[in-house]
């Protein structure tokens, strides 16, 4: 594999220029016992014969699963903190391990787990991905008017300009929650810490980048330091917003997080937002996953981060099949600054500085590392990338600052200059993947190919009545698996990206409202496959909200599942089936077209699917057997099973690893 590092050359004015160490890994952390008592998340059955209606039912019931209270400090006292309704029959509390191993003896007990600490995880975006004011899908979906976008992170700033209220109308009368800033504002809701509330007020900017980009309003006149100059605008710019302040600091109990999605749930949200994220385990010890579960049980669509613990495989964050896990990418703009040194040279780069330092020449020294005389690495992948520099600074991809350490190594006195460009609209290679996105394979479930795309995405406005999977599918199905000048999507490398890094490819919003076809799925099509996994009843009731016996169920394997994509583990042959809804034409025909992975045979039957009306189904097999091969096979192949039509395209990636 190429080097994945690149060089950050950073000028100070009249002193010396470095080139700097950076990092920025984020890691996750479980919360670990320091005192006596530690939040716990808590699973219990309904009580038998009646169901709980009322707050103070609920409250009874959860109660009486803890111990007696003593005579000892209130603060060594076990306390509920959050009572789940809609997400999950549960609660969270502090409890001592003693107090959860005699709770474990009661009857209706399920399951008891430390709570997790989850992490956060990060003008011209629109235009880039053909969506205009004035005509196309956009206007068509009527930017998202009356969809209300649940966004859990760390609050935002009310004050911000793309959350003003101009043009906004009232909440739709669905909405149950309400708005506790005292601010013009589309919609907010409370934060929610510890089980107690406060104003969900941004911290750091991350909740306030996550929102905006979600629903932003138009923001006529915006910059970044006098650069990408443009209007900023959210991917459903006239979507209410539900804010639930989860994070604090860099921490994100999951608690928490399961409040808010209870929370979210009940007060009527459309869509759940999630950049948040830890690392992989089994679904029902995830809350985002439990919580995402019960939300597309009531037709709520759910889109969460892959993660930033790129470029490595197997690193993703959110890979339950009913989530759609976006990766990142970049888009055609770049914020150029070009390192011109002593000798001649230049190298193109990338910051968001102001561009006012002057182009002179200064001496060019490189920053000890641990003390030691050593050249700088930004462990983060060789494509560029802009940040908001206090001091003048431009960041060069790896090669050339080989070439920046050989120009060093070769004189007593290099030099160097920044020459800031500004913004440059164009770029060749993008979209391209982020070398800090998150890669597949999942580790939850190998069976199911993620991440499901890279890039942001809008839908929901322009089909309320589709379900969750049917719009996901619609997303991958129509997803660009080419970059802007026809080539293959890169990676941090430079060189063609693997679809454990893209998924099905790159969103392209306008197909994506007409995909043709979807791969539709129902809730209950879940709980096959998840017994498949094999996990245990109350493990899958867990997820599933309500008991489950896995013996009366026709468990599946992962690959069986209707999934818009494929993931085969390849020694003896496989054969699953595929049902199609027909979104488009009333009458049409579709014959499929296979580009099939190295050493893999691929036959699909019937070849040909043929539709009279809308909403009509249609179910396929597909069989993916070895071949032999005169070419080398690395562990993984890659292809693609795309259902033909006059208009339409309807594409599923293959993912295939071989024993």
């Amino acid at each position: 594999m190429a080097a994945i590092y690149f060089f950050s050359l950073i000028f100070v004015l009249n002193f010396f220029h470095v080139i700097a160490l950076q990092n920025e890994v984020l890691s996750v952390s479980q919360t670990t016992e320091t005192s006596n008592l530690q939040n716990y998340i808590i699973q219990v059955k309904q009580p038998k014969g009646r169901v709980l209606s009322q707050s103070d039912d609920l409250e009874s019931w959860y109660k009486s699963f803890l111990p007696a209270r003593t005579a000892a400090s209130s603060d060594n006292q076990p306390r509920i903190l959050y009572s789940y309704r809609n997400v999950m029959s549960g609660f969270a509390a502090r409890l001592t391990q003693e107090q959860v191993r005699a709770m474990a003896d009661k009857d209706g007990f399920v399951s008891a787990r430390p709570e997790r600490i989850l992490k956060k995880l990060t003008t011209h975006t629109p235009n880039f991905l053909g969506l205009h004011q004035q005509a196309g899908f956009w206007r068509e979906s009527n930017f998202g008017k009356g969809v209300i976008i649940g966004v859990l992170d760390g609050g935002i700033f009310p004050s911000h300009p793309s959350f003003s209220d101009v043009g906004i109308p009232p909440p739709p009368a669905k909405w149950k929650g309400s708005c506790d800033f005292n601010v013009s504002f589309n919609l907010a809701a409370n934060a929610t810490k510890g089980g107690t509330t406060e104003p969900p007020i941004d911290e750091d900017g991350h909740g306030t980048h996550t929102a905006s980009t979600a629903a932003g309003g138009f923001v006529n006149y915006a910059d970044v330091l006098g650069n990408a100059k443009g209007t900023a605008a959210g991917m459903a710019p006239y979507a209410h917003l539900a804010i639930y302040k989860v994070c604090f600091g860099e921490d994100c109990p999951d608690s928490d997080i399961l409040a808010a999605l209870d929370a979210a749930v009940e007060d009527g949200v459309d869509v759940l937002s999630l950049s948040l994220g830890a690392e992989s385990t089994s679904f029902f010890n995830d809350s985002i996953a439990v919580g995402s579960f019960a939300a597309i049980q009531k037709g709520i669509f759910v889109s969460c981060s892959a993660g930033n613990s790129g470029p490595f495989n197997g690193t993703l964050s959110n890979e339950a099949p009913w989530i759609l896990t976006v990766g990142a990418s970049t888009i055609d703009r770049k914020i150029v600054a070009t390192t011109k040194l002593g000798n001649g040279q230049e190298f193109d780069g990338e910051t968001v500085h102001r561009g006012d330092f002057p182009p002179t020449y200064s001496p060019l020294v490189y920053a000890g590392v641990n003390g030691k005389s050593e050249s700088a690495f930004c462990a983060e992948g060789s494509l560029k990338e802009a940040d908001a520099h206090v001091l003048p600074a431009v960041h060069v991809s790896f090669v050339d600052g080989l070439k920046i350490k050989a120009y060093i190594n070769s004189t007593a006195t290099p030099t160097a200059a920044i020459l800031f460009k500004g913004t440059v609209i164009g770029d060749s290679f993008s979209p391209a993947v982020a070398s800090f996105s998150s890669r597949g394979p999942s580790l939850a479930s190998p069976g199911i190919l993620k991440p499901d795309i890279i890039g942001p995405a809008l839908l929901k406005s322009s089909h309320p009545y589709w379900s969750p999977a049917a719009i996901k599918s619609a997303i991958m199905t129509t997803a660009d698996v080419v970059n802007s000048k026809g080539r293959a999507i890169f990676d941090e490398t430079l060189e063609p990206a693997d679809i454990f890094a893209t998924g099905s490819g790159h969103v392209n919003p306008t197909r994506a409202n007409d995909p043709g076809l979807v791969y539709d799925l129902q809730p209950d099509d879940y709980i096959p496959y998840l017994c498949g996994l094999g996990y245990k009843d109350e493990e899958v009731g867990i997820i599933a909200h309500k008991p489950i016996k896995c013996s009366e169920e026709s468990s599946i394997p992962e690959g069986a599942l209707n999934y818009p994509s494929f993931s085969v583990t390849l020694g003896p042959s496989h054969t699953f089936t595929r049902t199609v809804t027909n979104v488009g034409e009333a009458y049409s025909s579709y014959t499929v077209k296979i580009v099939a992975p190295d050493g893999v045979y691929v036959s699909v039957e019937p070849n040909k699917l043929y539709f009279s009306k809308v909403n009509q189904k249609a179910t396929y097999s597909v069989t993916f057997s070895r071949i032999a091969s005169s070419g080398k096979i690395g562990a993984y192949g890659q292809g693609f099973l795309t259902w033909v039509s006059d208009k339409y395209h309807v594409r599923s990636p293959i993912s295939i690893k071989f024993q």
